[in-house]
């Protein structure tokens, strides 16, 4: 293959790919330009730029404009950062909240919430990526839950759902605001007590679901400890476990950002947000009844 006459991307060697002899005996010309009774004289050279790069010529003030821009941002990146954190979060209450409304005035959807949040808290948790549509739907789950609940409660004791709502706003709150001036950080130590505290209440719970259902004994109201229910005594161990949850959740989310993490991971966090509230509100609500119970007694 032979390069056209005048390529500029090879200037006045592009014209020809080999030398070919002067048929009359006279001597080849030289490729760098015209030779002569054994004198050379200059070539010129093309001071084309080489092909493709003919108008990327960049001015003194593009390079100072280039050299001064800032580097890329989180949102330029697609990097997690707080916004993204508090708008997943805060979609997703909303959706807690619409179940829970719908739930209320039709409290049997609170058991397609149980079943649908209890298979999907464990798939969200167990995903390696996490998907925006689950978890969306978990919140929802959660909510038809919530409602339905809440609704047993309030028939009893009026006004204690408010209660329960106000104290799980003023734990978080508080939570949040101990966490971002330093003062309360989770610690190795206190998060492998705080598993095996969370793993022994899950095995009560589900010792409790069975002996209600197959003994009709319903361990946190028929024990009491020196006159105190024990729903009463676990249910304040139990707000302690879900306050230092949301601690956990605080500590990821901010390593999350420090790491520059990528911006879908923040649905993983509002999850583990989601899923710390609700839980914080289920015990606080159940405290309260007893609180009320005893009261009232």
């Amino acid at each position: 293959m032979t390069k056209p006459a005048g390529d500029p991307r090879f200037g006045q060697f592009g014209a020809g790919g080999t030398t070919t002899a002067n048929p009359y005996g006279q001597q080849p010309q030289s490729p760098y330009g015209t030779y002569q009774q054994g004198n050379y004289q200059q070539g010129s050279y093309s001071q084309q730029a080489p092909y493709g790069y003919e108008n990327q010529q960049v001015s003194a003030g593009q390079l100072n404009d280039m050299y001064n821009a800032g580097t890329a941002g989180p949102v330029d990146t697609n990097r997690i950062t707080i916004n993204d954190i508090i708008m997943k979060t805060g979609l997703n209450l909303g959706l807690v909240v619409v179940g829970a409304v719908l739930s209320w005035y039709m409290p049997i959807l609170m058991f397609v919430g149980f079943i649908g949040g209890l298979v999907l808290g464990f798939v969200n948790a167990l995903r390696k990526k996490v998907s925006p549509a689950l978890v969306m739907i978990y919140s929802l789950m959660e909510g038809l839950l919530l409602g339905g609940f809440s609704l047993m409660f309030e028939a009893v004791y009026p006004g204690i759902v408010l209660q329960a709502v106000t104290a799980t706003i003023i734990v978080f709150a508080t939570i949040l605001a101990l966490y971002s001036s330093g003062k309360v950080r989770a610690t190795p130590k206190m998060t492998r007590f705080f598993m095996i505290a969370t793993i022994s209440y899950l095995v009560f719970c589900l010792v409790n679901i069975v002996s209600s259902a197959f003994f009709d004994f319903e361990m946190r109201g028929d024990i009491s400890i020196m006159g105190i229910p024990l729903g009463l005594i676990v249910g304040l161990l139990a707000v302690l476990l879900a306050t230092y949850a949301l601690l956990l959740d605080f500590t990821n989310a901010s390593e999350a950002i420090k790491m520059g993490m990528p911006e879908r991971e923040s649905w993983r966090i509002a999850f583990g947000l989601i899923a710390s509230l609700v839980w914080l509100y289920v015990e606080i609500l159940r405290v309260l009844y007893y609180v009320r119970a005893m009261v009232d007694d």
